[in-house]
């Protein structure tokens, strides 16, 4: 979630700024994720759940960005990271601007299931996220608020039948 820096890339005639993201479905020992609450910075009222994740910093990979935000986001830094899953590209409103994002998401794995929000959030973060939980395939099934990627709920179910697909799914673009 945190301004930082993307790439150009070109679409049809336009040409839009894609914001590079690496988010991370995080798993726990009992196959639970992880999902941060977040809500619009000047409507409390309006939230959703998502993955941790963020922004690339200059010289930084796709890899470094998914580990440093999980640390920055959760405070969890005992972590395996894995496979790529899927990568999607979305577009929504939030914090009174129009966000273009190019998202990856990495498998990640780890027996450190006490998480915090706070110690490495940036200041629209802290005013935009409300705190985090794990989640069964089950519960996000039945989840009430919006969870973004839309098909989370099916995709971790996919992922915890098969396992880690042999390429990245390419998800639909996501435009809100």
């Amino acid at each position: 979630m945190a301004e930082r820096t993307g790439e150009a890339q070109r679409t049809g005639t336009d040409e839009r700024r894609l914001r590079k993201v690496a988010r991370v479905v995080l798993l726990d020992p009992q196959d639970r994720i992880l999902l941060l609450h977040g809500f619009e910075p000047d409507d409390p009222s309006s939230t959703w759940w998502f993955t941790p994740g963020g922004g690339l910093e200059d010289g930084e990979s796709r890899e470094q960005a998914a580990l440093r935000e999980l640390a920055e986001e959760t405070g969890i830094t005992d972590a395996r990271l894995g496979p790529l899953l899927w990568r999607r590209v979305c577009s929504f409103p939030f914090a009174g601007r129009r966000w273009d994002q190019d998202e990856w998401y990495y498998l990640c794995r780890t027996r450190q299931t006490e998480a915090r929000t706070g110690g490495g959030l940036t200041e629209l973060e802290r005013r935009s996220v409300a705190g985090l939980r794990w989640w069964t395939a089950e519960e996000l099934a039945a989840a009430t608020e919006p969870v973004y990627p839309t098909r989370l709920a099916e995709l971790l179910r996919t992922l915890l039948a098969e396992g880690p697909p042999s390429a990245p799914v390419i998800l639909e673009t996501e435009r809100v």
